[in-house]
């Protein structure tokens, strides 16, 4: 039945698109892809109908769900037929607001993905934002994960755009691969939409946390300064690069893109600051994981301003769909956390022990790490354990559930259905 609902949703969604001939801006990569979304439509919205993936709706079903413009009824027989009916109604009468621009995250979890979305939704855009190892259960190497993501850009035509990470070689090297027109971003000096200065904004208090990120954009010779409020972290900055990268694509000024910009924050679990019990600090990165997110957002952890008897947490929890490479990628992890001096390990999941025994043999304290099985069980006990001053990450896959321990520890537990992931 999913099968042949698939086929008729396909067919469908290619129909109204054929009708309405939107631009499509298809989005890929092992990281980023629905902060870079969320970041764009902030940005173009103002200017155009924009849509975008609703939820994670980025793969056979949820792509043309998003074309379509429904949510998912999951197993309603009553709401897919009512899925279906709008479908037909799209392309029997003329909505006038359907979007000038749709915003299709484009997920690569198999051999094969990335080639059937763009087949259902050709690209006038195609977005790579990184390669680094993920679902490798199916792909094996991250050399085959490049390559599959490839498939965004290959097809694009010479009036077409490919938008690639210039720090990333894996991507970088992607712009041998379309005769599409590149428009790279990073820091890298060479990046066509260049970032530099990057400086976290502090609060006033005698805490001095971190509030948002202020940092510089270069194109064609115009510098302008973006501000993204309430997130930390590098890679924060890459996402709002790729974003603005598409706006200029779409003929959006730097000054234009930075005003949108600082209206504009990100879905919840990315990186997302707020205020826990106990006057600490969360840095809730709890929508997902792999081994490329997890350090730069240890990382982050590190460069956070400490004062007074403050500590640092990592609470980590297992990364999914690494295959043979599942050991030696949390071993890295655990490595990371001692080598950053974070002061105590948290993990939750079988894999993360991989995590606490490489963190052992790296010189932190057995005292200063602690695992669970549940994220539930986490939760309990870093609300007893934390301290005032304290800052904690909290990161892991998202069938780990690790929104539950921020909601365990956060000041306003009340706003949980507004502030977290679920």
């Amino acid at each position: 039945m999913k099968s042949i609902l698939i086929i008729v949703l396909h067919f469908l969604s290619k129909q109204i698109l054929r009708k309405y001939k939107p631009e499509v801006v298809g989005i890929t990569g092992s990281v980023g892809k629905t902060s870079v979304k969320d970041l764009t439509i902030k940005i173009l919205e103002k200017s155009f109908r924009v849509r975008g993936n609703l939820a994670s709706y980025n793969n056979e079903l949820g792509v043309p769900l998003t074309i379509i413009g429904s949510p998912s009824p999951r197993r309603s027989f009553i709401g897919w037929f009512l899925v279906l009916k709008r479908a037909l109604s799209l392309i029997i009468f003329h909505d006038l607001q359907y979007p000038e621009i749709l915003i299709l995250e484009m997920a690569a979890n198999k051999p094969g993905d990335i080639d059937q979305l763009t087949s259902l939704a050709p690209c006038h855009v195609g977005v790579v934002t990184a390669v680094s190892p993920s679902h490798l259960k199916f792909f094996k190497t991250v050399k085959k994960v490049a390559q599959e993501k490839r498939l965004i850009v290959s097809d694009l035509k010479k009036t077409d755009y490919a938008v690639l990470n210039r720090d990333d070689a894996e991507v970088s090297a992607m712009a041998y691969k379309t005769d599409a027109e590149i428009v790279s971003f990073g820091f890298h000096p060479d990046a066509d939409v260049r970032t530099s200065d990057m400086i976290v904004k502090l609060s006033t208090d005698e805490r001095r946390w971190p509030e948002g990120i202020f940092f510089k954009v270069s194109y064609k010779g115009s510098v302008v300064p973006m501000y993204l409020h309430g997130i930390v972290g590098e890679h924060s900055v890459y996402r709002a690069s790729a974003a603005i990268a598409i706006a200029i694509v779409f003929g959006l000024n730097l000054v234009e893109i930075s005003a949108a910009l600082r209206d504009a924050t990100l879905t919840p679990g990315r990186m997302r600051i707020m205020r826990g019990i106990k006057n600490t600090l969360i840095i809730d990165d709890s929508y997902n994981s792999s081994p490329l997110a997890v350090k730069a957002a240890l990382e982050a952890l590190s460069r956070v301003n400490i004062t007074g008897n403050g500590e640092r947490y990592a609470v980590l929890g297992d990364m999914m769909e690494l295959g043979s490479q599942t050991e030696n990628s949390h071993r890295e992890v655990g490595l990371r956390v001692a080598e950053l001096g974070i002061d105590f390990l948290i993990t939750v999941g079988e894999a993360m022990k991989d995590a606490t025994a490489a963190a052992v043999e790296a010189g932190m304290p057995e005292n200063s790490i602690l695992s669970f099985n549940s994220a539930f069980e986490a939760g309990k006990i870093l609300q007893e354990k934390i301290q005032s001053g304290d800052v904690i990450l909290i990161k892991g896959s998202r069938d780990m559930h690790m929104e539950s321990v921020v909601k365990e520890i956060m000041a306003e537990p009340d706003k949980a259905g507004e502030l977290l992931v679920c």
